[in-house]
Order: structure tokens, then C-alpha cells, then sequence
């Protein structure tokens, strides 16, 4: 039997293997297909709750005509502004049209653990859907039945302005690069046998309410540098505090609660900018277990 030259089984390994690496990054990952989403009011109470805690109202409110934002509506518009662009948070009322309606348990467990869309695309990461794939399924199903419990509002956010070698499917290698190169998060640890409440606070702060997006450092790619977490990053023009362990070497667990619930600091002054919003419509409606667990987290 006649063989194949040497260069063209080459090229036929390399084809093979260009396939199966084009498969494992652009199928479609799996997700529960038995889950499904609750109309209990106990599971619109809950998912209400982790709304505010993860920080959907401060990028998803509603935008008015003459400018004016509407922290009671979900139905997007607000624009972030980055150097790789301007993204409007999407309509995430559940209407049909424009919106979430039509959207099953499993769609958002692939958004929001996986950044996909229910098509299969990629969302761009100005949803931070690397820090809220730490959810779990039981939260993701809880905030999709808050959502589709909420009044639809149709309303077509703009288009994202981005450069031309910006596409959706260029994600698929920055998705890849973030894995390789983002590196890992310090392990917790604790000397106060409370490793449960900073376990929680562990979750609220890198899942959840996803603090690292504005407080972590990143590269020149936009990758997150998890080595450094919460140690400050430059957003825009805009330098974002570092609120690692060294940052807050000064504050106790009674100062950093208090800090969450009215934004006061321990010299009594109180903080300004985009943090008194994320005080305002997240921290501050918190459980008080909650913030002690962040609280905790924070300065362990």
C-alpha cells in the first residue's frame, strides 16, 4: 500500500488537530439540562437579593431620553466606556423582543457561568462573566427568576462601538489567553477558625458582586492579573483603589461593615465616585451577615 509523503501527513496532523481545538473552544459548554426556573416567591425573593448584591442595577438601569438614569428598570442602555470600546448594558427586563423573555434556565447558566449567549456567541467581557462563573447553579436560577418576574420594557439598546479587529469570535482566543496567563487568586486563609465566613466573603467578593473587574490590575489585553487581586488597576482615566490586605492593613472587620453599609471610612470621611453608587444600590442591602462576611474577607 502506497504511503502518504511525510509533508502532507503533517499537514493532515495539523489540520486534526486545528479541528479539535476549534471544537473544544467553540462548541457550546454543557449545562444542566434538568434545571429549570422557579415562579416561587421564595426563589424571586432570593434572586431579587443577589440582583443587588451582584451589582446588576449599576450597569443594567435604565437610560432616559434627556440622559437621566432609572435604577427601578433593568432595561440597559448605560454605556461603559474602555479602551477597547463603548459597551451599553443589554435590556435584561423579560421582553421578548428586546430583552430576556424568551430566555430558559439554561441560557442563563451559560451567560452568566460561561459568558455565551443562548445562540452560542460570545459576550464581550465587559460583562463579567469570568468572576460570575464562580456562581452556582442555584443563584443563577434564583437571579433568572427575579428577572423574568420583573415588568418587560422594550426597549433596543445601541450596538457596541468597538475597533474592527474586535469580533466576538476573537474572544474565543482572549477566553484562552485569560485562562493561561491570568493566573489564580491567593489561597484563603485564616487564623481566627472562621473559614466558612470568609469562604462566603470569598464568594460575594470574586463571584458575585465580582470586585476584582474594577480593582484588580489587568494587562495590555484587558486579562485580569489574579496574582495581584484587589490591589488597584487604572480604568480609563480613572485609578481604581487597591483594597488588598496591605491597602486595608488600618481597618478592622467593625470598620469595613460600617464602610459597606453607609460608604463612611475609618477617618470618618465618606467615599465619592462610582463606589457611593455601588454602596448606594449593592453593599448597603446586604444581610448583616453578609457584609460581615465580606467584611471578614476583606481584611483576614
Amino acid at each position: 500500500m502506497r504511503r502518504w509523503p511525510s509533508r502532507i501527513r503533517l499537514l493532515a496532523i495539523c489540520v486534526a488537530a486545528v479541528a479539535v481545538l476549534a471544537y473544544f473552544l467553540l462548541s457550546t459548554p454543557p449545562v444542566d439540562d434538568s434545571a429549570a426556573i422557579s415562579s416561587s416567591e421564595e426563589a424571586i425573593a432570593r434572586g431579587a437579593y443577589l440582583v443587588n448584591a451582584g451589582g446588576c442595577v449599576s450597569c443594567h438601569l435604565a437610560v432616559n431620553e434627556d440622559g437621566s438614569t432609572d435604577s427601578a428598570v433593568l432595561s440597559g442602555g448605560h454605556a461603559l466606556v474602555t479602551y477597547f470600546g463603548t459597551f451599553y448594558a443589554p435590556n435584561i427586563t423579560p421582553d421578548v423582543e428586546t430583552g430576556i423573555g424568551d430566555w430558559r434556565a439554561q441560557d442563563f447558566l451559560l451567560a452568566l457561568q460561561h459568558g455565551r449567549s443562548p445562540e452560542g456567541s460570545f459576550y464581550f467581557p465587559a460583562f463579567p462573566y469570568r468572576s460570575y462563573a464562580g456562581l452556582n447553579d442555584q443563584d443563577v436560577l434564583d437571579i433568572g427568576a427575579y428577572l423574568l418576574s420583573l415588568d418587560p420594557v422594550n426597549n433596543a439598546v445601541p450596538e457596541h462601538e468597538t475597533p474592527w479587529w474586535l469580533s466576538r469570535f476573537a474572544l474565543v482566543g482572549w477566553n484562552l489567553l485569560a485562562d493561561l496567563t491570568g493566573g489564580k487568586e491567593p489561597e484563603l486563609i485564616s487564623e481566627q477558625g472562621d473559614s466558612l465566613l470568609i469562604e462566603r466573603g470569598a464568594y460575594l467578593a470574586r463571584n458575585l458582586g465580582h470586585c476584582g473587574e474594577c480593582h484588580t490590575p489587568r494587562n495590555g489585553l484587558g486579562i485580569s492579573q489574579l496574582a495581584r487581586e484587589f490591589s488597584g488597576a487604572q480604568l480609563g482615566e480613572d485609578k481604581v483603589e487597591a483594597i488588598d490586605r496591605a491597602a486595608l492593613e488600618d481597618w478592622d472587620r467593625s470598620s469595613f461593615d460600617l464602610f459597606l453599609l453607609l460608604g463612611m471610612k475609618p477617618d470618618s470621611d465618606f467615599v465619592g465616585g462610582d463606589m457611593s453608587d455601588v454602596i448606594e444600590h449593592n453593599t448597603s442591602r446586604l444581610t448583616d451577615a453578609d457584609r460581615l462576611a465580606l467584611a471578614a474577607f476583606f481584611t483576614r
